[in-house]
């Protein structure tokens, strides 16, 4: 699923990531596709006793009485969070919230929604957080509309804990000439709706001369957008690297894409929280500084094959 106009937007998800290879075990290559948005559905990860949970007197009061973290996340978006041939939500923020949820005392239940909507939620109290391969940026964390410029909330606040960035991928064998993203001129490309992909496609067709744009099909999930370029609808797609990278690895046995070009916009994946809920801000940061310090956090992140977007330190909106 989930990448969203250059990374100065809003609106930009960028699912992204500065990963190298995504050498993922055997059990992990089941298949991540078909349409998994299935908002409504929802599942908890990790749990621990708050008596037993070193960090859990950080927590807000009413979340450490409830023993819940309501996540909002796009479940779309393999390795980062997906359902698993037997519909567990699993991937790299699954495992981490478990990890987390040891430290504080408290089971992360995930709840599936379309990743433009999340943000949303979190301000409507749907949700705690929100925690979906979420890049970090400004106009995020000051609320301002990526398309518009224009302000319509009061930002989140991000715990920064990965880094990425995005790729863009063709049909194997067919890359139509596709290189850099200068190439997308005349071409089509399939995104996922309010990434960063969706932004940078947008950015560039600017720029596009001779009469050539750049023709942008936006769809609620990554892997709608996967089928249409199988399906032959596109010449490229685009999203974050470590779920374009999965996707040629899997899809069709790895048969059906090719990565092309390098990796761009390397920045920052975050939890949003809202941004007068300071506490539960930090006693996540504390809980991902514990799992770094105890080696959990680079096992969660090696097993993923994603060992080269892991973060040293967290920190509070480092993106740009």
């Amino acid at each position: 699923m989930t990448a969203r106009t250059t990374r100065h937007t809003t609106a930009a998800r960028t699912r992204l990531a500065a990963v190298g290879s995504l050498a993922v075990a055997g059990a992990l290559l089941l298949s991540a596709c078909g349409d998994q948005t299935d908002s409504g559905s929802s599942e908890s990860s990790g749990s621990a006793s708050t008596s037993s949970a070193p960090l859990a007197g950080k927590l807000p009061k009413a979340i450490r009485d409830a023993g819940v973290i309501k996540v909002g996340s796009d479940i779309a978006y393999a390795p980062v969070e997906f359902k698993d041939s037997a519909g567990k939500t699993v991937g790299i923020d699954p495992d981490l919230a478990a990890a987390m949820g040891k430290q504080l005392g408290v089971t992360f239940d995930f709840q599936n929604g379309t990743f433009d909507t999340l943000i949303t939620g979190l301000r409507s109290n749907r949700y705690d957080i929100a925690m979906s391969a979420m890049t970090d940026t400004k106009d995020r964390q000051e609320g301002i509309d990526s398309d518009t410029g224009k302000k319509v909330g009061e930002g989140v606040d991000f715990v920064d804990y990965f880094t990425a960035g995005v790729s863009i991928y063709t049909k194997k064998g067919d890359d139509q000439g596709i290189k850099t993203w200068s190439d997308l001129c005349g071409k089509k490309i399939v995104v996922q709706r309010g990434t960063v992909s969706e932004d940078l496609a947008k950015a560039e067709a600017k720029k596009c001369t001779g009469g050539k744009t750049i023709s942008i099909q936006a769809f609620d999930n990554d892997q709608q957008a996967q089928t249409r370029l199988r399906a032959g609808g596109a010449d490229a797609g685009s999203s974050d690297f470590p779920v374009a990278a999965y996707a040629v690895k899997t899809s069709g046995g790895g048969n059906d894409f090719q990565l092309v070009g390098e990796q761009v916009e390397a920045a920052p994946y975050g939890i949003a929280v809202a941004k007068d809920d300071t506490q539960l801000r930090d006693a996540l940061k504390a809980a991902l500084d514990a799992i770094i310090a105890n080696g959990e956090y680079e096992k969660i992140i090696a097993k993923w094959g994603v060992a080269d977007g892991a973060v040293k330190e967290v920190t509070i909106n480092g993106g740009k």
